[in-house]
């Protein structure tokens, strides 16, 4: 244990001289001074350069966390192996270390460091950051693992021991209320303004408390199912004091101007946290589930304009000419991969059977065995439709791929037609492994010799492009949130105003980051980043996609729109987790998600316990420890918390906050 305590010391350290690198690269603004650059030590540092790097290091955290309860919460459909055990089998798998590792040692590590040198200036306004960076980080290690080191965890103690999700929960909303104070505070005068080190609200004193406020909100939002500690009037105090428009809105602006990786898991630095999971790769779709809310919410039919913005889409029907590059192309819109229904496309292949595309610079021909007469004439039909030539001796079909088409390289003929599943993938600087493509071509292309034609095989998704914000807290989650508390007040009438006022936030902030692309002229090669028309917006609020007047409202509706708006957020995951998922009369609202539920592909009987729908034990509800950090070096503290922590079915055992009592809540932990 003295080796892993030596080990998580050196990489502080590491993090201090990884500052001054990146300092040089890409955030120079907040890595100017420090006594010695050349020797960086713990107690030189200046809090206003520590301060940004914990700002960004943390979204690393939420990134991925976001991403993989996305998964989960049915969102993003993945075919790599950690993700889409996640959302389409739910065998859910060991390795989700990132989020504790990036946690621990780039965040938390530095926490104690930021308070106590800022109370040495002074700087009351540092110590509050540190409280806030506090909550955010153990408030989301409480929601994904359930018990945790919190007490002892960042005191220098070598094996720490656990705490239970109540303490957490507690010590979170203290260093909150802390924080609240540190900020009405006018610091001493020799104390570095906020200003010099604030990446996220630009030293606005004001903004960082009304964030502590919007936090208090979402974090006492959790208890609803605890009658004794569920308060509807504080909730709604709380959202007084917090945003009050998009303006107020907390995020972590992301860049495409580095090449520079982080030192830990070598991602790119500069980019949106969310980016470098759920879009640095080619794995990941949007969902049937979520893009059917997008097209269809109340069975209305009728497509939301953010649709666009939110599924991809890739060029199809390409043409090119002499010289190699494309002269006509239609825009195919991603369908979604149906994960939970039929899932006949799932089925068929396999869980992680959708490919991804590749380009043909030159004439192409794929042989098919199709066995299957029904399914060959299929097939055929389908050739037909694109208009690719082909011919068809006995079973065997051979389709010949004109230069400049986006197509599946397989000879496995299910796989063909997956092109209609557009993939999430962006590209970055760092990332894109073509020298060429410049800083304001976010767009992917599946090679080299696709970009230089211009055939693009993906236009993104707006959550999670590198230069994508990263929402920490926003205007339109507080509308969602007032929007719940009313309703479980009976209070209709002001549920069904927040719940159009969160509507039209999420649409004005998706509206404002799109004009500042169009502005920067991102549009240029990716009309997906251009502004919503605002006619479609208009008729949009005015159409049968949305609840008619408070007497129509559900519960439905405002959690359905929430989950729209929150997207790639664990927010849509913990609010899952409070209605039950899919089981129906939590509170006597009803089904809240209805179409969510294990698909024809679960295989995570192991894991998930529980006799039927009803049963909390059906559903996924934690994430097991980290087999690699705590469960082989600490495993003795974590079993005395919870003898459960290494049972396979864990993974189904309800956390502190999404128990109705602490006598269920501490009955999971001894039963």
């Amino acid at each position: 244990m003295n080796e892993k305590k030596q080990t998580m010391r050196n990489l502080k350290y590491c993090i201090l001289g990884c500052l001054l690198l990146l300092g040089s690269t890409s955030c120079k603004k907040w890595l100017d001074v420090n006594t010695d650059p050349n020797n960086p030590n713990n107690e030189t540092v200046l809090v206003q350069n520590r301060l940004p790097w914990i700002q960004k290091f943390y979204c690393y955290t939420a990134g991925v966390t976001n991403f993989r309860t996305a998964a989960q919460s049915g969102v993003y459909y993945s075919n790599s192996t950690a993700g889409n055990a996640l959302s389409t089998t739910w065998t859910s798998h060991t390795g989700n270390v990132t989020p504790y590792q990036t946690w621990f040692v780039e965040v938390a590590s530095n926490l104690n460091d930021l308070y106590s040198s800022a109370q040495k200036k002074g700087a009351f306004h540092y110590m509050a950051t540190a409280d806030v960076f506090h909550a955010l980080g153990f408030m989301q290690m409480l929601d994904v693992y359930g018990e945790m080191p919190y007490t002892e965890a960042i005191s220098g103690i070598a094996s720490p021991a656990f705490d239970d999700g109540k303490t957490i929960y507690n010590g979170c909303m203290a260093k909150l209320n802390e924080a609240i104070d540190l900020f009405s505070r006018t610091q001493e005068a020799t104390a570095p303004p906020l200003a010099s080190g604030d990446m996220w609200n630009g030293g606005d004193v004001n903004k960082w408390i009304k964030f502590c406020w919007g936090l208090k909100a979402r974090y006492m939002l959790k208890l609803s199912k605890k009658s004794d500690l569920y308060n509807a009037d504080s909730i709604l105090y709380c959202l007084s004091k917090g945003p009050q428009s998009i303006a107020d809105n907390v995020v972590q602006a992301g860049l495409n101007n580095s090449t520079v990786l982080d030192y830990l898991i070598r991602d790119p630095v500069v980019t949106n946290g969310n980016f470098n999971y759920a879009a640095y790769g080619s794995n990941q779709r949007i969902s049937k589930y979520h893009y059917d809310l997008l097209t269809n919410m109340r069975g209305s039919g009728v497509t939301d304009p953010r649709m666009t913005k939110i599924v991809p889409a890739s060029m199809s029907g390409i043409q090119v000419a002499a010289n190699g590059k494309v002269i006509s192309y239609t825009w195919n819109r991603s369908i979604g991969v149906d994960m939970y229904g039929a899932a006949t496309r799932l089925s068929k292949g396999g869980p992680a059977s959708i490919l991804t595309p590749a380009y043909a610079k030159d004439t192409t021909t794929i042989k098919y065995t199709i066995k299957n007469a029904a399914d060959r004439t299929n097939f055929i039909a389908a050739q037909v439709a694109a208009g690719r030539p082909y011919t068809n001796v006995a079973d065997t079909v051979t389709v010949t791929y004109r230069p400049g088409s986006i197509f599946i390289n397989s000879p496995n003929y299910l796989y063909a037609g997956d092109t209609v599943y557009v993939n999430m993938r962006s590209s970055a600087l760092a990332t894109s492994g073509i020298p060429a493509q410049p800083e304001k071509d976010v767009s992917w292309y599946p090679s080299g010799d696709a970009f230089t034609a211009g055939a693009v095989a993906s236009t993104g998704s707006f959550q999670v492009r590198p230069v994508s914000d990263q929402e920490i807290l926003t205007y339109h989650e507080m509308c969602f949130i007032k929007a719940e508390v009313y309703m479980r007040k009976g209070d209709v009438g002001n549920a069904y105003t927040a719940y159009k006022q969160g509507i039209q936030a999420h649409l004005d902030m998706m509206q404002a980051k799109l004009a500042s692309w169009q502005a920067a002229r991102y549009t240029d090669t990716n009309p997906d980043m251009a502004p919503m028309a605002q006619s479609a917006i208009t008729a949009y609020l005015s159409s049968s996609a949305l609840a008619s007047g408070a007497g129509d409202l559900t519960m439905a509706d405002i959690m359905l729109q929430k989950y729209i708006a929150m997207g790639c957020s664990i927010e849509n995951w913990n609010d899952m987790r409070r209605f039950n998922f899919s089981a129906g009369n939590v509170g006597g609202f009803g089904v809240v998600y209805p179409g969510y539920d294990r698909g024809p592909l679960f295989a995570g009987n192991a894991q998930y316990t529980g006799a039927g729908k009803t049963d909390p034990r059906y559903w996924q509800r934690r994430w097991m420890l980290p087999t690699t950090l705590e469960l082989n070096y600490n495993l003795t503290n974590a079993l005395a918390i919870n003898p459960h922590a290494a049972d396979p079915n864990i993974w189904s055992m309800p956390v502190w906050w999404d128990c109705a009592t602490d006598a269920e809540y501490y009955g999971y932990l001894q039963n």
